[in-house]
């Protein structure tokens, strides 16, 4: 959990637009996998896939 500190956080993350909420800990693993993939491979074009699927999910209310 130490390197997800080295990211400001946002309005959301790849974890959130690839998995959503997490109801276990098994959930809550998969998620931190997402957050670290994120943390190695950041770079402007992903952040705009986020901003893209961010969108997308609050104009398709898909979210919870």
């Amino acid at each position: 959990y130490r390197a997800r500190l080295l990211v400001k956080p946002g309005i959301t993350g790849w974890a959130q637009v690839n998995f959503g909420y997490a109801a276990t800990v098994e959930d809550t693993a998969i998620k931190l996998e997402y957050d670290l993939y994120y943390i190695m491979h950041r770079n402007l074009l992903l952040d705009l896939l986020i901003l893209l699927r961010t969108i997308g999910t609050v104009v398709g209310f898909k979210g919870q």
